[in-house]
Order: C-alpha cells, then sequence, then structure tokens
C-alpha cells in the first residue's frame, strides 16, 4: 500500500481527465481496477507457491523450464527490472519536486530537478539497513499515508458537488476510435496508480508465512485502494471542476486551499510528500532484492550477490538501483510513466500470465496453496487489459520496448555463449557465475 498510494493519484488525476477530456475519465479507474484485480490473483498464485526472493524472476524461469527457455525468461526479467526499476522511483521523485513547487513557488527547473534527484539520494540512504529496521519505518510511513488519504477523502466527501462530475461534455461516451483509444491511456494511468500491490513477491524470501500473507497483501490492498482511489479522484472533482483540475501540477493541494485556504494546504503538501518519499522508499526496497537473487544464483553479475557484512542485506544492489533512480529522475513524468508501463506488459506481465497455466499444466511438483477463482477467467480478463494498454500506449513507446526486448535477448544469448549457457551448453548456475 505504500507503493500503491505515493504520489501516483496526487499527480495523474489531471493526466487523466486529460486522456478523455472530461470527467468520464474516471471510467479508467474502474477499468484498471477490474484488471488489477485479475493481474493479482496471477501473482497471488505465483508468489504462494514459489516465495522466494526475487520474484518473476523464479516463477519465469520455473514456468518456462529452469535449465532450458526459462534462463532467457528469468534473464530477461532481470533485464527489464534494471530499466524500469529505476523509471518507477524517477517519477515519484519527479511527483515529490512538483509538490515542493506548491511550497516554493520561485523554484526554477534546475531546482525542481534537483530535488527530485535528492529524494533518490536520500531513501537510499534510509534503505542502508537491515530489513527489520526497514519494517519498522514502513509501518510508521503507512500511518501517515492512510491518514493523509482519509483527510482528502473526508474533505471531498463534505463538500462533494454531484453537478461538477456529472458534468459531461458533448459526446462524452460516443464509440469512437477515440474514445477507445483515450480509455486506454487513462487505464494505463491508472495501472501506473494502482502499480504496487506486487510488491511483496519481490522480499517474499524475508517475509513469515508467505503462502496466506502473499495472497492476502496483495488482494486486500487492491481492494483497499481501489476503493480509497475511486472516492478521493471522484470527491476532488466535485470540488474542483475538471477543466480547471487539467490545468493543475498540484491538484490535492489546490484542492485543499480552495475549502480550507493556503495554510491548509500547505499543511496536506507536506503530507503529500512524505507520502512520495514512503512510496519510492517501497519501491526501491521491493526491486533491489531482484538483481541479487539472480546474481546469488549465478544468473547475473557477481557484485550483486553480495550482502552487507554486518546488517546482511543486498547493498549492491541497493546502491546500483538508487544511483541509476537518480538519473532517471531528469527525465519529464509522461515519458517514466508510459516507459515503465510499456515496458513491463511486453517483457513481464503477459509472459507471467502464462507461466501460471505453464505451472499447472507441467509442474505438479510445485504446490500452490492459493489457487485463483474462476481460473482461467481472471488469467484471461488480465492479459486482454495490459494487451489493450499496450495499444493504447501509443507506437514510439511500443517500438521502443520492443528495442530493449531485443537488446535483452540479445545479451542474453551473448552471455550464454560466453558461459557456456541454455542453448550452448548445460552449465548449472551457481554462486559467482
Amino acid at each position: 500500500m505504500l507503493e500503491m498510494i505515493g504520489v501516483g493519484p496526487f499527480i495523474t488525476i489531471p493526466i487523466l481527465l486529460a486522456k478523455m477530456n472530461g470527467p468520464q475519465a474516471i471510467l479508467g479507474w474502474v477499468l484498471g481496477a477490474i484488471v488489477a484485480l485479475c493481474d493479482g490473483m496471477v501473482w497471488a498464485e505465483l508468489g504462494a507457491a514459489m516465495p522466494g526472493t526475487g520474484g518473476p524472476y523464479h516463477y519465469l524461469s520455473e514456468a518456462y523450464g529452469p535449465q532450458k527457455m526459462g534462463r532467457l525468461m528469468s534473464f530477461l526479467f532481470i533485464w527489464q527490472t534494471v530499466a524500469l526499476a529505476p523509471l518507477s522511483i524517477g517519477s515519484g521523485a519527479v511527483g515529490f519536486a512538483q509538490y515542493a513547487r506548491f511550497l516554493y513557488r520561485g523554484m526554477s527547473p534546475l531546482e525542481e530537478k534537483l530535488i527530485a534527484v535528492a529524494v533518490c539520494v536520500a531513501i537510499t540512504v534510509l534503505l542502508y539497513r537491515d530489513i527489520r529496521s526497514v519494517g519498522r519505518l514502513s509501518v510508521v510511513m503507512w500511518a501517515v499515508v492512510i491518514g493523509t488519504v482519509v483527510w482528502i477523502t473526508a474533505a471531498g466527501v463534505l463538500h462533494f458537488d454531484p453537478r461538477r462530475v456529472l458534468d459531461f461534455p458533448p459526446g462524452a461516451f460516443t464509440a469512437t476510435p477515440a474514445f477507445f483509444f483515450g480509455l486506454g491511456g487513462a487505464t494505463l494511468i491508472a495501472m501506473y496508480d494502482y502499480g504496487g500491490y506486487n510488491n511483496v513477491c519481490f522480499f517474499a524470501g524475508e517475509v513469515r508465512r508467505p503462502e496466506r500473507v502473499i495472497p492476502q497483501s496483495i488482494l486486500l490492498s487492491i481492494m483497499a485502494v481501489a476503493g480509497l482511489y475511486l472516492t478521493m479522484n471522484v470527491t476532488i472533482i466535485g470540488v474542483v471542476p475538471w477543466r480547471q483540475a487539467i490545468q493543475s501540477t498540484a491538484i490535492a493541494s489546490d484542492f485543499i486551499q480552495r475549502i480550507y485556504g493556503p495554510k491548509a494546504a500547505a499543511v496536506v503538501t507536506i503530507l503529500i510528500l512524505w507520502t512520495t518519499l514512503a512510496s519510492v522508499f517501497a519501491v526501491l526496497l521491493g526491486y533491489s532484492r531482484v538483481p541479487y537473487a539472480a546474481a546469488a544464483d549465478g544468473r547475473f553479475f557477481k557484485p550483486f550477490a553480495r550482502l552487507h557484512p554486518t546488517k546482511n542485506f543486498p547493498y549492491i544492489s541497493v546502491l546500483f538501483i538508487g544511483g541509476l533512480s537518480a538519473a532517471a529522475s531528469l527525465l519529464n513524468l509522461d515519458v517514466l510513466i508510459n516507459g515503465l508501463i510499456v515496458i513491463q506488459v511486453l517483457i513481464q506481465f503477459m509472459a507471467q500470465i502464462f507461466a501460471v497455466t505453464l505451472i499447472r499444466r507441467g509442474r505438479p511438483d510445485i504446490a500452490r496453496p492459493f489457487r485463483m477463482p474462476l481460473y482461467p477467467l481472471p488469467s484471461i480478463v488480465a492479459f486482454l487489459g495490459w494487451l489493450y494498454i499496450l495499444i493504447a500506449s501509443g507506437l514510439p513507446y511500443i517500438l521502443a520496448g520492443l528495442v530493449l526486448l531485443a537488446l535483452g535477448v540479445a545479451a542474453y544469448f551473448w552471455r550464454a555463449r560466453t558461459v557456456g549457457d541454455w542453448p550452448f551448453g548445460t552449465r548449472e548456475a551457481g554462486p559467482g557465475a
């Protein structure tokens, strides 16, 4: 929930409204919730069955054959993680800097970028510690996150004007290509905001009772956050007319200022800054464990397998992804969001949906404590939802994602030939390989 309720909904409401040019864009939140819940069932089944640190790295390897195609698939997951983790963290840092501008109106573009970079450095320092300290810090962050969202939602409910929400422009629901592409774009933005329900899978090896905790964490988080998001966003539009909301770069602060004045707006801005910091904290925590798990198995570069000598956490991985995130925070927000979603869909999400079926049919030796209800319907809905979002993202992003995929395949085969791995040999993976 820390990762899901980050700066996302506070910076993307104007973007989402602009995708369909009106409050009908709320449909994107609804469609996104459905896709997230169905995809969450995929993660829950795989995570409960294989609760090792690294998450999809293990799922893809086991599903596609740990000694054959699974080696390529798991390598591609690590490849895309190194690319998308900085995009995810960087987008949160950029959002932090945008809200900081509300407190300091005279901020220059350079100062805004420097603040985003500083956020990435700060969370890297915060995560340079053992997992128990991280857990205690996460609880404190979570309490502030929930309090912020509840305050904004309650304020919206008390001052809600349904006429603003129902102020649809002419032809808002006309079934044209523009409508469906706009809805796809709005759903993409919504999925960016829902993203994070899978975070627990990345450090599942450090979770007690994973067969219960992982499915509960994923599904309860999705349902709780979906309810909060829909309520919060509808009530915000019910206070700030959507034509004004589209122009805002700090919509929650503008919303509170409209109701309670500038002092209250400053307070909520500070809380949102805390929420953002908590969110990127959670993202780096999860993603930093993936290169470590792969390196420990001998399938990634050896330095990433190193643990801190006294605090027992993958410090090389934390420092590496934290540094790349600081560089990514120099990009624009729309580039970060679109690139983040497209990379995951092309390289991981679709392949992972097939992984559930492959494990059910070909790996009876893998116990599945959680089984998605109504199988295979959730898998089908999740796949079609991701495909729709991918198409709506636009050709430039799709091509860029395909180039990254092709480079990853080439990198794998170059490495496989060098070390004698599949399909050039039958080398067994091991630490330091």
